[in-house]
């Protein structure tokens, strides 16, 4: 393993020790209200992915987690997807879904109550998208972490702790 990934996967952890209590209410982009919590906890990782329509980086990776999500939501982990875009710029969100053929669950937020959520639930500041929560199969708050992360860091991080709690 190189130092890079190695640095990456302490910083989720050094994170992971913050209470996941905080919840707002979030929207599916056909208006349906819903929580993080209606995702977590079901014996299945969640990694959340906070993204918005115009962020490069968010483009440029979303078919490695389109791809991460339909290799394990079967099996260990799924996707969910949480714009920041708003409800001023949904339309822009629902391009985004169909652009990238977006398989994974995707909510909308207000880009400052997402900002807020994240604060609450990681005592860190919000720096932007995207950004990452994950969540262990009891749906506890176990890493976050701001700005791209490789899908096999993720990978790598859930057979680590899925490892531990076997032990």
């Amino acid at each position: 393993m190189t130092l890079f990934p190695r640095i990456l996967i302490l910083s989720l952890l050094v994170i992971s020790t913050f209470s996941a209590n905080a919840e707002i209410v979030l929207q599916t982009l056909q208006g349906k209200p819903e929580k993080l919590s209606d995702y977590t906890g079901k014996g299945q990782w969640t990694v959340v992915i906070l993204w918005a329509s115009d962020c490069h980086v968010c483009n440029a990776e979303a078919e490695q987690y389109i791809q991460f999500h339909e290799e394990h939501k079967s099996k260990d982990a799924q996707i969910l997807g949480l714009s920041l875009d708003g409800q001023e710029k949904l339309d822009a969100a629902k391009d985004f879904i169909k652009r990238h053929d977006v398989t994974y669950p995707s909510l909308i937020g207000e880009p400052q109550a997402v900002a807020a959520l994240y604060e609450d639930l990681t005592g860190s500041h919000w720096v932007g998208t995207p950004t990452f929560l994950i969540y262990d199969r009891e749906g506890n708050l176990k890493a976050a972490q701001p700005g791209a992360v490789p899908a096999e860091i993720i990978e790598g991080f859930i057979k680590e702790h899925d490892s531990k709690s076997a032990k």
